[in-house]
Protein backbone atom coordinates (compact mmCIF):
# COMPACT_ATOMS: atom_id res chain seq x y z
CA UNK A 1 0.00 0.00 0.00
CA UNK A 2 1.67 2.87 -1.15
CA UNK A 3 1.17 6.58 0.05
CA UNK A 4 -0.22 9.53 -1.94
CA UNK A 5 2.50 12.43 -2.01
CA UNK A 6 0.50 14.71 -0.15
CA UNK A 7 -0.08 11.63 2.57
CA UNK A 8 4.09 11.04 2.72
CA UNK A 9 4.76 15.08 2.83
CA UNK A 10 2.34 15.09 6.10
CA UNK A 11 4.04 12.23 7.60
CA UNK A 12 7.68 13.72 6.69
CA UNK A 13 6.81 16.37 7.92
CA UNK A 14 5.95 15.03 11.54
CA UNK A 15 9.26 13.23 11.51
CA UNK A 16 11.03 16.61 10.84
CA UNK A 17 9.14 18.03 13.46
CA UNK A 18 9.89 15.32 16.25
CA UNK A 19 13.49 15.33 15.31
CA UNK A 20 13.68 19.24 15.41
CA UNK A 21 11.92 20.08 18.20
CA UNK A 22 10.74 19.15 21.32
CA UNK A 23 7.00 20.09 20.98
CA UNK A 24 4.41 18.29 19.97
CA UNK A 25 3.06 18.31 16.54
CA UNK A 26 -0.68 18.20 14.35
CA UNK A 27 -1.04 17.65 11.23
CA UNK A 28 -4.30 18.34 9.39
CA UNK A 29 -6.06 17.04 6.65
CA UNK A 30 -9.54 17.22 5.24
CA UNK A 31 -12.30 14.36 5.71
CA UNK A 32 -11.60 11.74 2.86
CA UNK A 33 -7.94 12.69 2.37
CA UNK A 34 -7.06 9.29 4.48
CA UNK A 35 -5.68 10.23 7.73
CA UNK A 36 -5.87 6.80 8.65
CA UNK A 37 -3.31 5.70 6.17
CA UNK A 38 -1.17 8.59 7.79
CA UNK A 39 -1.28 7.42 11.27
CA UNK A 40 -1.21 3.72 10.19
CA UNK A 41 2.72 4.75 7.92
CA UNK A 42 3.54 6.77 11.48
CA UNK A 43 2.07 3.93 13.94
CA UNK A 44 4.20 1.06 11.80
CA UNK A 45 7.49 3.02 11.69
CA UNK A 46 7.93 3.37 14.87
CA UNK A 47 7.97 0.32 15.94
CA UNK A 48 9.81 -1.38 12.67
CA UNK A 49 12.23 1.74 12.04
CA UNK A 50 12.63 2.93 15.50
CA UNK A 51 11.55 0.37 18.02
CA UNK A 52 9.12 2.39 19.86
CA UNK A 53 5.52 1.47 21.36
CA UNK A 54 2.71 3.23 19.89
CA UNK A 55 -1.17 3.78 21.00
CA UNK A 56 -3.60 5.17 18.51
CA UNK A 57 -6.75 6.94 20.44
CA UNK A 58 -10.17 7.69 18.83
CA UNK A 59 -13.38 8.09 20.25
CA UNK A 60 -15.56 6.18 17.94
CA UNK A 61 -15.72 2.52 16.96
CA UNK A 62 -15.71 2.69 13.26
CA UNK A 63 -12.52 4.92 13.25
CA UNK A 64 -11.05 2.26 15.85
CA UNK A 65 -11.74 -0.82 13.54
CA UNK A 66 -10.97 1.66 10.50
CA UNK A 67 -6.98 2.89 12.12
CA UNK A 68 -6.47 -0.54 13.18
CA UNK A 69 -7.42 -2.14 9.42
CA UNK A 70 -5.06 0.47 8.26
CA UNK A 71 -2.29 -0.53 10.29
CA UNK A 72 -2.58 -4.26 9.37
CA UNK A 73 -2.43 -4.08 5.57
CA UNK A 74 0.34 -1.74 5.52
CA UNK A 75 2.20 -3.50 7.91
CA UNK A 76 0.86 -7.06 8.41
CA UNK A 77 4.15 -8.15 10.28
CA UNK A 78 3.73 -5.84 13.46
CA UNK A 79 1.00 -7.02 15.82
CA UNK A 80 -2.18 -4.51 16.65
CA UNK A 81 -3.98 -4.99 19.40
CA UNK A 82 -7.46 -3.33 20.23
CA UNK A 83 -8.77 -1.87 23.33
CA UNK A 84 -12.70 -1.00 23.55
CA UNK A 85 -15.38 -2.07 25.71
CA UNK A 86 -17.65 -1.31 22.58
CA UNK A 87 -15.40 -4.12 20.66
CA UNK A 88 -15.66 -6.10 23.37
CA UNK A 89 -11.32 -6.06 23.26
CA UNK A 90 -9.05 -5.23 25.87
CA UNK A 91 -5.36 -6.18 24.44
CA UNK A 92 -2.81 -3.86 26.55
CA UNK A 93 0.51 -5.28 25.47
CA UNK A 94 0.96 -4.54 21.78
CA UNK A 95 3.43 -3.32 20.09
CA UNK A 96 0.77 -1.14 18.26
CA UNK A 97 -2.40 -0.63 20.47
CA UNK A 98 -5.66 1.05 19.05
CA UNK A 99 -8.03 2.27 22.18
CA UNK A 100 -11.20 4.12 22.55
CA UNK A 101 -10.26 6.88 24.79
CA UNK A 102 -13.73 6.06 26.69
CA UNK A 103 -12.50 2.86 27.86
CA UNK A 104 -8.67 3.87 28.64
CA UNK A 105 -8.25 7.62 30.59
CA UNK A 106 -8.20 6.03 33.41
CA UNK A 107 -5.72 2.84 32.73
CA UNK A 108 -2.85 4.92 31.76
CA UNK A 109 -1.22 3.14 35.09
CA UNK A 110 -2.48 -0.54 33.77
CA UNK A 111 -0.06 -0.56 30.73
CA UNK A 112 2.98 -0.49 30.10
CA UNK A 113 4.92 2.93 28.90
CA UNK A 114 4.23 4.37 25.50
CA UNK A 115 6.91 6.17 23.22
CA UNK A 116 4.54 7.83 20.88
CA UNK A 117 0.87 8.92 20.78
CA UNK A 118 -0.79 9.54 17.75
CA UNK A 119 -4.91 10.73 18.22
CA UNK A 120 -7.05 10.70 15.51
CA UNK A 121 -9.95 13.67 15.36
CA UNK A 122 -7.40 15.49 17.65
CA UNK A 123 -9.14 18.79 17.94
CA UNK A 124 -11.69 16.78 20.60
CA UNK A 125 -8.56 17.23 23.25
CA UNK A 126 -9.56 20.29 25.02
CA UNK A 127 -6.55 23.19 25.74
CA UNK A 128 -7.77 23.23 29.34
CA UNK A 129 -9.76 21.38 32.36
CA UNK A 130 -9.80 18.07 33.23
CA UNK A 131 -11.25 15.95 30.42
CA UNK A 132 -10.77 12.71 29.37
CA UNK A 133 -7.96 13.11 26.93
CA UNK A 134 -6.19 15.47 29.44
CA UNK A 135 -6.31 13.10 32.27
CA UNK A 136 -4.81 10.55 30.03
CA UNK A 137 -2.20 11.86 28.32
CA UNK A 138 -1.39 14.03 31.75
CA UNK A 139 -0.75 10.29 33.31
CA UNK A 140 0.87 8.64 30.29
CA UNK A 141 3.21 11.74 30.68
CA UNK A 142 4.31 10.71 34.43
CA UNK A 143 4.97 7.33 33.28
CA UNK A 144 7.33 8.14 30.36
CA UNK A 145 8.33 11.91 30.62
CA UNK A 146 9.51 11.89 26.50
CA UNK A 147 6.43 10.49 25.36
CA UNK A 148 5.31 12.38 22.12
CA UNK A 149 2.00 12.94 20.98
CA UNK A 150 0.93 13.84 17.63
CA UNK A 151 -2.80 15.12 16.67
CA UNK A 152 -4.68 14.40 13.06
CA UNK A 153 -7.81 16.26 12.45
CA UNK A 154 -9.46 18.01 9.50
CA UNK A 155 -11.10 21.03 11.71
CA UNK A 156 -7.33 22.27 13.87
CA UNK A 157 -9.57 24.84 16.16
CA UNK A 158 -12.32 24.88 18.80
CA UNK A 159 -15.22 27.00 20.00
CA UNK A 160 -14.08 28.20 23.38
CA UNK A 161 -9.88 28.95 22.20
CA UNK A 162 -10.02 29.02 18.49
CA UNK A 163 -6.60 27.18 17.03
CA UNK A 164 -5.81 23.57 18.81
CA UNK A 165 -2.38 24.39 19.24
CA UNK A 166 -0.36 26.06 21.46
CA UNK A 167 2.85 26.05 23.67
CA UNK A 168 1.11 25.24 27.36
CA UNK A 169 -1.07 22.87 25.54
CA UNK A 170 -0.31 19.14 24.50
CA UNK A 171 -0.15 19.73 21.02
CA UNK A 172 1.82 23.11 20.24
CA UNK A 173 2.14 23.55 16.09
CA UNK A 174 0.38 22.72 12.47
CA UNK A 175 3.42 21.04 11.19
CA UNK A 176 1.53 20.28 7.67
CA UNK A 177 -1.85 21.11 6.53
CA UNK A 178 -3.60 21.08 2.65
CA UNK A 179 -7.03 22.20 1.82
CA UNK A 180 -10.34 20.92 0.02
CA UNK A 181 -9.42 22.63 -2.98
CA UNK A 182 -6.08 21.87 -3.53
CA UNK A 183 -6.75 17.19 -3.03
CA UNK A 184 -9.47 18.73 -5.50
CA UNK A 185 -7.45 20.64 -7.77
CA UNK A 186 -5.15 17.31 -7.42
CA UNK A 187 -7.23 14.67 -8.18
CA UNK A 188 -7.32 13.60 -4.74
CA UNK A 189 -11.01 14.59 -3.60
CA UNK A 190 -14.23 14.09 -5.66
CA UNK A 191 -15.12 17.81 -7.05
CA UNK A 192 -18.77 19.22 -4.98
CA UNK A 193 -20.61 21.52 -7.51
CA UNK A 194 -24.25 23.05 -5.21
CA UNK A 195 -27.29 24.19 -5.86
CA UNK A 196 -29.88 25.79 -3.60
CA UNK A 197 -33.20 23.77 -4.24
CA UNK A 198 -35.71 25.82 -5.52
CA UNK A 199 -38.55 24.20 -3.83
CA UNK A 200 -37.47 24.51 -0.27
CA UNK A 201 -39.40 26.33 3.04
CA UNK A 202 -38.58 29.67 4.38
CA UNK A 203 -36.47 28.87 7.53
CA UNK A 204 -35.97 32.65 7.87
CA UNK A 205 -38.87 32.77 10.74
CA UNK A 206 -37.92 29.66 12.59
CA UNK A 207 -36.82 30.52 15.90
CA UNK A 208 -33.40 29.61 17.39
CA UNK A 209 -32.82 27.12 21.05
CA UNK A 210 -29.93 25.88 21.90
CA UNK A 211 -27.71 27.34 19.02
CA UNK A 212 -29.94 25.33 16.98
CA UNK A 213 -33.50 25.34 14.76
CA UNK A 214 -36.88 24.61 16.94
CA UNK A 215 -37.08 20.92 15.42
CA UNK A 216 -40.71 21.36 16.38
CA UNK A 217 -41.15 24.50 13.59
CA UNK A 218 -38.57 22.90 11.38
CA UNK A 219 -40.42 19.74 11.28
CA UNK A 220 -43.83 21.72 10.23
CA UNK A 221 -42.15 23.80 7.80
CA UNK A 222 -40.32 21.01 6.02
CA UNK A 223 -43.15 18.18 6.28
CA UNK A 224 -45.94 20.48 4.95
CA UNK A 225 -46.93 17.52 1.62
CA UNK A 226 -46.85 20.00 -1.31
CA UNK A 227 -43.35 21.65 -0.45
CA UNK A 228 -42.29 17.71 0.63
CA UNK A 229 -43.98 16.71 -3.19
CA UNK A 230 -42.06 19.40 -4.68
CA UNK A 231 -38.39 18.82 -3.13
CA UNK A 232 -39.28 15.21 -4.25
CA UNK A 233 -39.75 15.98 -7.76
CA UNK A 234 -37.09 18.55 -7.94
CA UNK A 235 -34.89 15.88 -6.66
CA UNK A 236 -35.72 12.79 -8.93
CA UNK A 237 -35.37 15.81 -11.83
CA UNK A 238 -31.90 17.08 -10.56
CA UNK A 239 -30.33 13.59 -9.78
CA UNK A 240 -31.48 11.23 -12.62
CA UNK A 241 -27.85 10.85 -13.23
CA UNK A 242 -26.51 10.35 -10.14
CA UNK A 243 -26.26 7.09 -9.37
CA UNK A 244 -26.26 7.05 -4.90
CA UNK A 245 -27.99 9.88 -3.55
CA UNK A 246 -27.61 10.35 0.13
CA UNK A 247 -31.02 12.73 1.95
CA UNK A 248 -30.47 13.97 5.40
CA UNK A 249 -34.08 14.94 6.99
CA UNK A 250 -35.42 16.81 9.58
CA UNK A 251 -37.05 13.95 11.68
CA UNK A 252 -38.21 10.21 11.28
CA UNK A 253 -41.62 11.89 10.52
CA UNK A 254 -40.34 13.23 7.57
CA UNK A 255 -37.86 11.49 6.46
CA UNK A 256 -41.09 8.92 6.12
CA UNK A 257 -42.60 11.20 4.59
CA UNK A 258 -39.75 11.62 2.01
CA UNK A 259 -39.60 8.16 1.70
CA UNK A 260 -43.21 7.52 0.57
CA UNK A 261 -43.18 10.19 -1.61
CA UNK A 262 -40.46 8.73 -3.88
CA UNK A 263 -42.36 5.54 -3.64
CA UNK A 264 -45.59 6.84 -4.40
CA UNK A 265 -45.32 9.36 -6.94
CA UNK A 266 -41.83 8.14 -8.90
CA UNK A 267 -41.69 4.85 -8.40
CA UNK A 268 -38.48 5.07 -6.59
CA UNK A 269 -37.55 2.79 -4.01
CA UNK A 270 -35.51 4.75 -1.17
CA UNK A 271 -33.81 3.02 1.95
CA UNK A 272 -34.57 4.93 5.40
CA UNK A 273 -32.15 4.81 8.07
CA UNK A 274 -32.71 5.88 11.68
CA UNK A 275 -31.65 5.35 15.10
CA UNK A 276 -33.99 3.21 15.79
CA UNK A 277 -33.45 0.63 12.87
CA UNK A 278 -32.39 -2.66 13.52
CA UNK A 279 -28.78 -3.40 13.16
CA UNK A 280 -29.83 -6.32 10.36
CA UNK A 281 -32.28 -4.76 8.45
CA UNK A 282 -29.70 -1.01 8.79
CA UNK A 283 -26.51 -3.49 7.85
CA UNK A 284 -28.23 -4.39 4.59
CA UNK A 285 -29.88 -1.35 3.54
CA UNK A 286 -26.01 0.42 4.15
CA UNK A 287 -24.95 -2.91 1.75
CA UNK A 288 -27.38 -2.13 -0.95
CA UNK A 289 -26.49 1.45 -1.19
CA UNK A 290 -22.74 1.36 -0.75
CA UNK A 291 -23.17 -1.56 -3.95
CA UNK A 292 -21.65 -4.36 -1.95
CA UNK A 293 -21.05 -7.64 -2.81
CA UNK A 294 -22.21 -10.40 -0.68
CA UNK A 295 -24.82 -13.50 -0.41
CA UNK A 296 -28.19 -11.44 1.09
CA UNK A 297 -27.82 -8.94 -1.68
CA UNK A 298 -27.79 -11.57 -4.72
CA UNK A 299 -30.17 -10.43 -7.41
CA UNK A 300 -30.93 -7.83 -5.76
CA UNK A 301 -30.15 -4.04 -7.07
CA UNK A 302 -28.03 -1.75 -5.34
CA UNK A 303 -29.98 1.05 -3.82
CA UNK A 304 -29.90 4.83 -5.49
CA UNK A 305 -31.46 6.67 -2.52
CA UNK A 306 -30.93 6.76 1.31
CA UNK A 307 -32.65 9.00 3.41
CA UNK A 308 -31.47 8.79 6.87
CA UNK A 309 -32.23 11.08 10.05
CA UNK A 310 -28.82 11.74 12.30
CA UNK A 311 -26.86 8.45 11.79
CA UNK A 312 -24.64 9.39 8.58
CA UNK A 313 -22.44 12.04 9.69
CA UNK A 314 -19.93 10.53 10.56
CA UNK A 315 -18.05 7.03 10.33
CA UNK A 316 -20.12 6.28 7.08
CA UNK A 317 -17.95 5.57 4.38
CA UNK A 318 -19.87 4.79 0.59
CA UNK A 319 -17.54 6.08 -2.08
CA UNK A 320 -20.52 5.64 -4.42
CA UNK A 321 -22.32 9.16 -3.11
CA UNK A 322 -22.35 11.10 -5.88
CA UNK A 323 -25.32 13.36 -4.49
CA UNK A 324 -25.91 14.71 -0.89
CA UNK A 325 -29.45 16.57 -0.64
CA UNK A 326 -29.67 18.77 2.38
CA UNK A 327 -33.43 18.76 3.23
CA UNK A 328 -32.69 20.09 6.61
CA UNK A 329 -31.49 23.39 7.79
CA UNK A 330 -28.82 23.61 10.63
CA UNK A 331 -27.22 25.87 12.57
CA UNK A 332 -23.89 24.13 12.85
CA UNK A 333 -21.36 24.33 9.87
CA UNK A 334 -19.38 21.38 11.89
CA UNK A 335 -22.46 19.29 10.88
CA UNK A 336 -23.11 20.59 7.41
CA UNK A 337 -19.55 19.85 6.45
CA UNK A 338 -19.72 16.40 8.15
CA UNK A 339 -22.89 15.71 5.60
CA UNK A 340 -21.54 17.33 2.26
CA UNK A 341 -18.37 15.54 3.50
CA UNK A 342 -19.88 12.03 2.75
CA UNK A 343 -19.48 13.17 -0.97
CA UNK A 344 -15.57 14.03 -0.91
CA UNK A 345 -13.95 10.69 -1.28
CA UNK A 346 -13.55 9.32 -5.13
CA UNK A 347 -14.85 6.82 -7.10
CA UNK A 348 -14.60 5.36 -10.35
CA UNK A 349 -18.09 5.75 -11.56
CA UNK A 350 -18.28 9.61 -10.44
CA UNK A 351 -16.88 12.61 -11.94
CA UNK A 352 -18.13 15.11 -9.07
CA UNK A 353 -21.13 15.12 -6.36
CA UNK A 354 -23.75 17.52 -6.44
CA UNK A 355 -24.90 18.75 -3.64
CA UNK A 356 -28.63 19.95 -3.18
CA UNK A 357 -29.09 22.05 -0.44
CA UNK A 358 -33.03 22.64 0.48
CA UNK A 359 -32.37 24.10 4.07
CA UNK A 360 -30.20 27.05 2.93
CA UNK A 361 -26.87 26.31 4.51
CA UNK A 362 -24.42 26.98 2.33
CA UNK A 363 -25.70 30.75 2.24
CA UNK A 364 -25.76 30.53 6.26
CA UNK A 365 -22.64 29.18 6.48
CA UNK A 366 -20.32 30.04 3.47
CA UNK A 367 -17.94 27.75 1.47
CA UNK A 368 -17.40 24.09 2.81
CA UNK A 369 -13.73 24.82 2.55
CA UNK A 370 -13.72 28.20 4.13
CA UNK A 371 -15.16 27.36 7.40
CA UNK A 372 -12.82 28.47 10.20
CA UNK A 373 -13.28 29.29 13.95
CA UNK A 374 -15.02 32.36 14.48
CA UNK A 375 -12.94 35.80 15.66
CA UNK A 376 -13.55 36.49 19.51
CA UNK A 377 -15.65 38.96 19.64
CA UNK A 378 -15.07 42.25 22.19
CA UNK A 379 -16.62 42.19 25.60
CA UNK A 380 -19.84 43.95 24.29
CA UNK A 381 -20.18 41.90 21.60
CA UNK A 382 -18.89 38.71 23.94
CA UNK A 383 -19.57 35.02 22.30
CA UNK A 384 -21.60 32.97 24.98
CA UNK A 385 -19.56 30.96 27.13
CA UNK A 386 -18.60 27.19 25.83
CA UNK A 387 -19.04 23.98 27.48
CA UNK A 388 -17.46 20.71 26.67
CA UNK A 389 -18.97 17.04 26.05
CA UNK A 390 -17.89 14.93 28.39
CA UNK A 391 -18.56 11.96 25.81
CA UNK A 392 -17.00 13.05 23.21
CA UNK A 393 -14.90 16.32 24.03
CA UNK A 394 -16.44 18.41 21.57
CA UNK A 395 -17.08 22.52 22.75
CA UNK A 396 -19.99 23.71 22.17
CA UNK A 397 -22.39 26.96 23.75
CA UNK A 398 -23.85 26.50 26.84
CA UNK A 399 -27.47 26.58 25.42
CA UNK A 400 -27.22 23.13 24.33
CA UNK A 401 -29.39 19.94 25.98
CA UNK A 402 -27.64 17.48 24.00
CA UNK A 403 -24.00 17.35 22.72
CA UNK A 404 -24.93 18.58 18.69
CA UNK A 405 -21.96 16.22 17.84
CA UNK A 406 -22.38 12.83 19.52
CA UNK A 407 -25.66 13.73 21.29
CA UNK A 408 -24.47 13.22 24.55
CA UNK A 409 -27.37 14.73 27.23
CA UNK A 410 -25.72 17.26 29.83
CA UNK A 411 -27.09 17.63 33.02
CA UNK A 412 -29.50 20.65 33.67
CA UNK A 413 -28.85 23.89 34.51
CA UNK A 414 -29.91 25.18 37.13
CA UNK A 415 -32.89 27.72 36.19
CA UNK A 416 -34.39 31.02 37.52
CA UNK A 417 -38.12 30.89 38.64
CA UNK A 418 -39.43 31.22 35.18
CA UNK A 419 -38.20 31.22 31.57
CA UNK A 420 -37.50 34.34 29.49
CA UNK A 421 -40.04 32.75 26.91
CA UNK A 422 -43.11 30.62 27.16
CA UNK A 423 -42.45 27.09 26.05
CA UNK A 424 -43.21 25.93 23.04
CA UNK A 425 -44.27 22.60 24.25
CA UNK A 426 -47.66 20.33 23.25
CA UNK A 427 -50.37 21.76 25.43
CA UNK A 428 -51.48 18.35 25.76
CA UNK A 429 -49.35 16.18 28.23
CA UNK A 430 -49.65 12.45 28.97
CA UNK A 431 -49.05 10.49 25.61
CA UNK A 432 -46.56 7.74 26.26
CA UNK A 433 -44.35 6.96 23.48
CA UNK A 434 -42.50 3.24 23.91
CA UNK A 435 -39.75 2.85 21.82
CA UNK A 436 -37.07 0.14 21.79
CA UNK A 437 -33.59 0.85 20.47
CA UNK A 438 -30.31 -1.54 19.80
CA UNK A 439 -27.47 -0.82 22.37
CA UNK A 440 -23.94 -0.20 19.98
CA UNK A 441 -21.72 0.76 23.04
CA UNK A 442 -22.17 1.55 27.50
CA UNK A 443 -20.17 3.80 28.69
CA UNK A 444 -20.15 3.14 32.58
CA UNK A 445 -18.53 6.06 35.17
CA UNK A 446 -18.96 7.59 38.51
CA UNK A 447 -21.36 10.15 39.06
CA UNK A 448 -22.09 12.99 42.16
CA UNK A 449 -25.20 15.02 42.07
CA UNK A 450 -24.04 18.54 41.28
CA UNK A 451 -23.54 20.82 44.29
CA UNK A 452 -23.46 17.73 46.61
CA UNK A 453 -20.97 17.47 49.40
CA UNK A 454 -18.10 15.37 49.39
CA UNK A 455 -19.44 12.16 51.17
CA UNK A 456 -22.75 12.48 49.54
CA UNK A 457 -23.78 9.10 48.21
CA UNK A 458 -22.62 8.68 44.58
CA UNK A 459 -24.29 6.69 41.47
CA UNK A 460 -22.86 4.37 38.50
CA UNK A 461 -23.82 6.34 36.01
CA UNK A 462 -24.51 4.36 32.64
CA UNK A 463 -24.23 6.13 29.10
CA UNK A 464 -26.09 3.84 26.54
CA UNK A 465 -24.94 4.47 22.88
CA UNK A 466 -28.41 4.12 20.95
CA UNK A 467 -27.37 5.54 17.83
CA UNK A 468 -24.36 7.51 15.51
CA UNK A 469 -25.65 10.80 17.46
CA UNK A 470 -27.98 9.21 20.19
CA UNK A 471 -27.67 8.85 23.93
CA UNK A 472 -29.85 7.49 26.91
CA UNK A 473 -28.67 7.57 30.23
CA UNK A 474 -29.11 6.18 33.99
CA UNK A 475 -28.56 6.20 37.53
CA UNK A 476 -27.44 3.33 39.52
CA UNK A 477 -27.70 4.20 42.95
CA UNK A 478 -25.24 2.37 44.24
CA UNK A 479 -24.14 4.16 47.27
CA UNK A 480 -28.00 4.96 48.22
CA UNK A 481 -30.43 3.67 50.77
CA UNK A 482 -33.74 2.24 50.79
CA UNK A 483 -35.68 2.01 47.55
CA UNK A 484 -33.13 3.03 45.55
CA UNK A 485 -30.59 0.77 46.61
CA UNK A 486 -33.38 -2.27 46.31
CA UNK A 487 -33.71 -1.33 43.03
CA UNK A 488 -29.76 -0.92 42.63
CA UNK A 489 -29.33 -4.47 43.77
CA UNK A 490 -32.26 -5.78 41.07
CA UNK A 491 -30.55 -4.16 38.72
CA UNK A 492 -27.32 -5.29 39.11
CA UNK A 493 -28.72 -8.95 39.95
CA UNK A 494 -29.70 -9.09 36.39
CA UNK A 495 -26.41 -8.82 34.88
CA UNK A 496 -23.25 -9.90 37.67
CA UNK A 497 -22.77 -12.98 39.49
CA UNK A 498 -20.74 -11.05 41.92
CA UNK A 499 -23.02 -9.39 44.86
CA UNK A 500 -23.95 -5.40 44.69
CA UNK A 501 -20.64 -3.55 45.78
CA UNK A 502 -21.04 -1.21 48.74
CA UNK A 503 -19.71 1.89 46.62
CA UNK A 504 -19.65 3.07 43.09
CA UNK A 505 -15.53 2.71 42.81
CA UNK A 506 -16.23 -1.28 43.29
CA UNK A 507 -18.97 -1.02 40.67
CA UNK A 508 -17.07 1.13 37.89
CA UNK A 509 -14.34 -1.66 38.34
CA UNK A 510 -16.18 -4.86 37.75
CA UNK A 511 -18.34 -3.40 34.79
CA UNK A 512 -15.28 -2.21 33.28
CA UNK A 513 -13.58 -5.51 33.89
CA UNK A 514 -16.30 -7.32 31.61
CA UNK A 515 -18.21 -8.87 34.27
CA UNK A 516 -22.00 -7.30 33.36
CA UNK A 517 -24.03 -9.24 30.95
CA UNK A 518 -23.97 -6.93 27.74
CA UNK A 519 -27.23 -4.68 27.07
CA UNK A 520 -28.40 -5.66 23.88
CA UNK A 521 -31.42 -3.59 23.74
CA UNK A 522 -33.46 -1.05 25.60
CA UNK A 523 -36.98 0.33 25.65
CA UNK A 524 -36.99 4.15 26.55
CA UNK A 525 -40.68 5.81 27.60
CA UNK A 526 -41.25 9.03 26.44
CA UNK A 527 -44.04 10.97 28.18
CA UNK A 528 -45.06 14.16 26.32
CA UNK A 529 -44.74 16.92 29.36
CA UNK A 530 -42.24 15.76 31.14
CA UNK A 531 -38.37 16.62 30.59
CA UNK A 532 -36.72 12.96 30.70
CA UNK A 533 -37.43 9.88 29.22
CA UNK A 534 -36.76 6.55 31.10
CA UNK A 535 -35.46 3.20 30.51
CA UNK A 536 -38.67 1.29 31.26
CA UNK A 537 -37.23 -2.63 29.85
CA UNK A 538 -34.22 -4.45 28.28
CA UNK A 539 -32.69 -7.46 26.60
CA UNK A 540 -29.53 -8.62 28.51
CA UNK A 541 -26.77 -11.06 27.06
CA UNK A 542 -26.04 -13.92 29.39
CA UNK A 543 -24.14 -13.68 32.55
CA UNK A 544 -20.54 -13.66 31.78
CA UNK A 545 -19.71 -16.64 34.43
CA UNK A 546 -16.30 -15.50 35.38
CA UNK A 547 -14.98 -13.64 38.66
CA UNK A 548 -13.19 -10.36 38.93
CA UNK A 549 -10.01 -11.69 39.33
CA UNK A 550 -10.13 -14.08 36.12
CA UNK A 551 -11.37 -10.82 33.88
CA UNK A 552 -8.36 -9.70 31.34
CA UNK A 553 -6.96 -5.77 32.33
Amino acid sequence: MKLRGYQQAAVDAVYDHLRNRNDNPVAVLPTGAGKSLVLAKIASDAVSRWSGRVLILAHVKELLEQDADKVRCLCPEIKVGLYSAGLKKRDTNTPILVAGIQSIYKRACDLDPFDLIVVDEAHLISKKGDGMYRQFLADCKVINPHVRVIGLTATPFRLDSGMICSQDHFLNHVCYEIGIKELIRDGFLCPLISKAGVNSADFSGVHVRAGEFVSDEVDRLAGEQSLVSAACAEIVELSSDRRAVLIFATSVAHGQQVVETLRTNHGIECGFVTGQTPAAERDEVLARFRGDECDSLFGREPLRYLCNVNVLTTGFDAPRVDCVVMLRPTMSPGLLYQCVGRGFRLHPNKQNCLVLDFGGNIERHGPIDQIKPKEKQTRTGQLPPAKECEKCHALVACGYANCPECGHPFPPPERESHEAQASEAGVLSGEVTDTEYDVHDVVYRIHRKRDAEEDAPRCLRVDYMIGLDHWQSEFICIEHSGFARRKAETWWRERCLDPCPENADEALELADAGLLAATEAITVRSIAGERYDRIIKYRLSEVPNSALEEAPF
